[in-house]
This record gives structure tokens, sequence and C-alpha cells, in this order.
């Protein structure tokens, strides 16, 4: 089942829970979603995340430090489930949080906690025959990242086992901002077109209004992270809630 994107182009808000703390990313993730934000991901702090740039590895450490659990993300998916209801949620995480708790246990606590999706940034898809299994037992949208390197085959191998969306890559790399959508992009897009009819959400380095609206001219969704981050990072966490909220209308503007 796709998860839904009432606005062109959908905005999918990614953020490390527990930076800068628990408390303050349930209230930015809320001002993300009540400022135009269609699916917040919640990120899972690891201490090894090796697939991301500097902002969102300090934003990890920071949430490892002050003691955020896999648990703890859980609870806040539970809490924005409850306060809005339809609102796109989906858990992102590298697999070792996940391995540690148990895959059919860790399916079952998202589903209890009301998540659409999961999305573990080193699984991969030859290897997620379990994975697959318990996810589908459970109802989530397993989502998989699709980049401009892959083969055809195993795009369409990709397109085969995703629900909810494709998270297409917009370059090779790590996260982070970038001056402009790299025109990998595009044509990415355009391969998975062929294999599915998912909505295909765009990012690595979607960082601003511009962005969003080239992404849109070929894709359905832009994926906002590092900026979003790097926002959270350099404003106090009194304010971060209001920052977040006036970043997110800006980009819809």
């Amino acid at each position: 089942m796709p998860i839904n994107f009432p606005n062109k182009p959908g905005l999918v808000i990614y953020i490390t829970a527990g930076d800068p703390d628990l408390a303050t990313t349930r209230d930015i993730a809320l001002a993300a979603i009540d400022n135009g934000a269609d699916v917040i991901e919640l990120g899972v702090p690891f201490s090894d995340p090796l697939a991301d740039g500097p902002v969102i590895q300090r934003a990890s450490e920071r949430a490892v430090a002050r003691g955020t659990r896999l648990t703890d993300v859980l609870a806040i998916a539970k809490d924005l489930r409850a306060a809005r209801p339809n609102c796109g949620l989906v858990l992102f995480s590298y697999l070792n949080p996940v391995i540690r708790l148990g895959m059919e246990k860790f399916c079952a606590a998202a589903a209890e906690a009301g998540a659409d999706g999961v999305l573990l940034t080193d699984m991969i898809v030859e290897e997620a025959g379990e994975y697959l299994e318990s996810m589908r037992a459970h109802n989530l949208a397993p989502i998989f990242l699709a980049a401009p390197t892959s083969p055809d085959a195993r795009l369409k191998a990709i397109a085969a086992v995703s629900q909810g969306f494709v998270y297409a890559i917009s370059r090779v790399g790590i996260t982070g901002t970038q001056q402009q959508v790299a025109g990998d992009a595009s044509k990415l897009v355009a391969r998975l077109r062929q294999f599915t009819k998912l909505p295909i959400a765009v990012g690595f380095g979607i960082s601003n209004a511009d962005h969003v609206k080239s992404v849109g001219e070929f894709a359905d969704a832009a994926i906002i992270g590092s900026a979003l981050v790097a926002l959270i990072e350099k404003t106090p966490p009194e304010l971060a809630a209001a920052e977040v909220g006036k970043f997110i209308a800006g980009l819809r503007t």
C-alpha cells in the first residue's frame, strides 16, 4: 500500500530522534506536520552511522550520548500517531539496533506504535527475506534505497518488494546538502517508473524551496534531512520547534 502524499510534491522530513532531547523531537515533529510535512522519518540514533554525512552523524552522536534508545523512538512514534493520526510515519534505522531488539519483536512494536513503514538504511534487498516476512506479518511498508548506480535488474527487484514509497538517492555518497539537485536523480526516477506505480521520493542533498520545486517536476516527493538537522543543531532547544515550522512552511512557498 502506498503512503499518501496529499500535497504535490510531497514532503518527507527526517529527524534524528533524541536530538536535542526526546521532548523537543516530539515538538519538532508536530511543528513539521502542522506546517506541511506529509511524512515524518524518525531516525533511530546509532553509534556508527556510515551512510550519513557529518551533520546527521553529529546529531546521532548527541542523541546516543543522551541515552536515546530504539524503544524511546518507538514511544515517540506512538505519541505522534495519536496526536496526528493522518500523517505518514516511517521509522528510519540502521540494522544493528533492530537486530539487538529482534526482527519480529521490532516489527510488532513498530506496528503497535502506529508506524506506516520502515527504512533500514543498510538492509539490502538480496538479504531481506526474514525482514520482509516480518514486515508483511505486521502490515508494515518496507522502504528501500535505490541508487543511480543500480542496474535495472536491481531496481526491478527493489520495486517488487517495496511498499509505501521508493526512496531514490539523488547522488552516490553520504547524506548532506548540495547546491542543486543532481541530474542523476531525474534519470533514476524515470528508470524506476518502469517497474513501480508507487510514489517515488528523492533524497540526499535536498535543502531549500528551489530544490523541492525542482524535484516536484519529476518525482512525487522530496526528502529533507541534513538541512533540517543542521537547523536544529544551531537553534536553542526552546526555539527549535518554531524554527522548524517556519522552515517547512518556507519549503511550501
